[in-house]
């Protein structure tokens, strides 16, 4: 496929790094066996929505009850970038790693009520709806969050020198948007969530994904275990593929997006050569549990406004996906977090707020997981 992931490895310079230096230097650590979530699906699902005049009556309220929206707009009010006026769209994709009900057996960890954003891509959309930059935002950065106003009402001061995903667990959907607007200066016009539990279906549902491993994956965090070779993966197997950070590459976050990126791809030709939109009973299945499964922005919180935003999304393939990941390096004071990479990153949010390709340049010589590579669909 011509559609690009991570680049490859290089070496941390301090040039335009951001974020904070907050512990002494050290051998990385093992990561926590708190089991990540990863929401590969989310903008995948909403495309499994489209259902057009397929299961009217019932079945369209049945769907219509299944879904979950949040009114962001609202909770952030004026202050925010501006919309764009070129055609293009920007959608938060995010999942959480909550340890409730059903996600708890899948996630593992303790069901404390808490929950991070364990996942998070930028999709532009370019006018015309053709193709797509993806833009994966580690979680493990340090930043400078904002001060946010959550869907409820409740105010949260800003803070220096703190992860990215804890912007999700201060303040929900609306300060993981807050943040990602800052960091950006980009208007984020939806917001997609997905679940553990969900993203396990909607792989079975489909009837797995096949993949190709370039090498062999033992990991016994995700207990995942792949030989190289081609593999058609369940929802509990695909599960531990997008979980996997230590069984591959250098151990990091970096690393798993990586293998994320590979998943979307294999993903989405899956989905297009099984014929999911025509074949109506399948499609059927899988928009009963899309709607379970998808957490949305009000703008999108019904089934035909879903389906509506889904129908422009279809004719992006694979090779139309750019995918990269947000610049950053190693922090030299605490190698399990890393730092953003300002000037290069301006490169991606100038060139997006424009609706024009990420430059190469952008991306060389960043952190990368050394992943790349690991997976490949075709």
């Amino acid at each position: 496929m011509s559609a690009e992931s991570t680049p490859g490895p290089g070496i941390p310079g301090d040039t335009g790094i951001t974020g904070s230096r907050r512990r002494a230097k050290g051998r990385r650590r093992k990561p926590r066996r708190r089991h990540k979530a990863v929401m590969v699906t989310a903008w995948t699902a909403a495309g499994i929505v489209a259902l057009g005049g397929v299961g009217a009556g019932y079945m369209y309220f049945k769907l219509n009850g299944n879904l979950k929206s949040v009114d962001i707009d609202q909770a952030l009010g004026t202050d925010r970038p501006k919309k764009a006026d070129n055609g293009s769209e920007n959608i938060l994709v995010l999942g959480s790693d909550t340890r409730a009900g059903g996600n708890k057996k899948l996630g593992g960890g303790t069901d404390d009520g808490s929950a991070r954003s364990d996942t998070a891509m930028i999709v532009h959309v370019y006018k015309g709806h053709k193709k797509a930059s993806v833009v994966s935002i580690p979680r493990d950065t340090l930043i400078d969050r904002p001060a946010c106003t959550d869907t409820k009402g409740d105010e949260h001061p800003a803070a220096n020198g703190v992860m990215f995903n804890s912007a999700y667990s201060t303040g929900g959907a609306a300060c993981a948007v807050k943040t990602v607007e800052s960091i950006t200066d980009l208007r984020m016009d939806h917001y997609l969530e997905v679940d553990f539990a969900g993203f396990q279906k909607l792989i079975d549902d489909l009837g797995g994904v096949e993949v190709t491993t370039t090498k062999s994956i033992d990991d016994p965090d995700s207990h995942l275990k792949l030989k190289a070779g081609t593999h058609r993966l369940d929802g509990e197997q695909a599960l531990g593929l997008v979980r996997t950070r230590h069984g591959v590459g250098d151990g990091s976050d970096l690393g798993r997006i990586q293998l994320q990126q590979a998943f979307i791809k294999a993903l989405v030709h899956q989905i297009k050569d099984v014929g999911v939109f025509t074949n109506p009973k399948k499609l059927l299945d899988l928009a009963e549990t899309a709607t379970k499964t998808v957490t949305t922005d009000s703008d999108l919180g019904s089934v035909n406004k879903l389906a509506s935003f889904a129908g422009g999304l279809k004719s992006i393939t694979p090779s139309q996906m750019h995918m990269v990941t947000m610049p950053v390096a190693y922090d030299p004071a605490d190698p399990n977090r890393v730092l953003l990479q300002k000037k290069k990153a301006d490169q991606i949010w100038k060139a997006l707020e424009n609706d024009e390709p990420i430059p190469a340049s952008a991306t060389k010589g960043t952190a990368t997981g050394e992943a790349k590579d690991v997976v490949s669909s075709r």
